[in-house]
């Protein structure tokens, strides 16, 4: 199993967008939520974007871009339905608050739609605080996380 930095038109992310996409289709109907970021926002230093594969399959991914100085956001970031509840959006998660802080963010913000309980089950547990909605759809669910410092390693 990989963690691996690609570029959102890199055809693992292609692969995973698309599932996205269908989930998005079949939870909230036809919308154009896909179109709105260009994928240069997940491009490094400001942004980046991780797919967790194993075998050549992605099971797992989800990219951050910059939001404001300080602030960046959690964008794309879904599991296939095969692969859930095995601690892979926890993984890519990681990766990303990893990346953010690497960044120099101080500030991580994510929006999650209503219909997907699992997402905001995830983000509750990792200590995610739910905040007013700040993006183009009032029925989303809000959380920021305050990155501050890493965790130090020494004794």
């Amino acid at each position: 199993m990989e963690l691996r930095q690609v570029r959102l038109t890199d055809p693992l992310a292609v692969a995973l967008i698309a599932g996205l996409t269908h989930e998005y289709d079949l939870r909230y109907g036809e919308n154009d939520e896909m179109w709105t970021v260009d994928a240069e926002e997940f491009d490094p230093p400001a942004g980046t974007f991780l797919v967790l594969i194993d075998g050549g399959s992605v099971l797992s991914g989800g990219g951050l871009r910059r939001f404001a100085e300080g602030t960046c956001e959690v964008k794309r970031m879904w599991t296939a339905a095969e692969h859930r509840r095995k601690g892979y959006a926890s993984l890519v998660l990681t990766g990303l608050e990893d990346a953010a802080r690497a960044a120099g963010y101080s500030t991580l913000l994510l929006e999650t739609g209503p219909h997907q309980p699992e997402a905001i089950t995830l983000y509750a547990a990792r200590g995610y605080q739910q905040i007013p909605y700040y993006g183009r759809y009032p029925e989303a669910l809000a959380f920021r996380l305050d990155l501050g410092s890493p965790p130090s390693l020494q004794p």
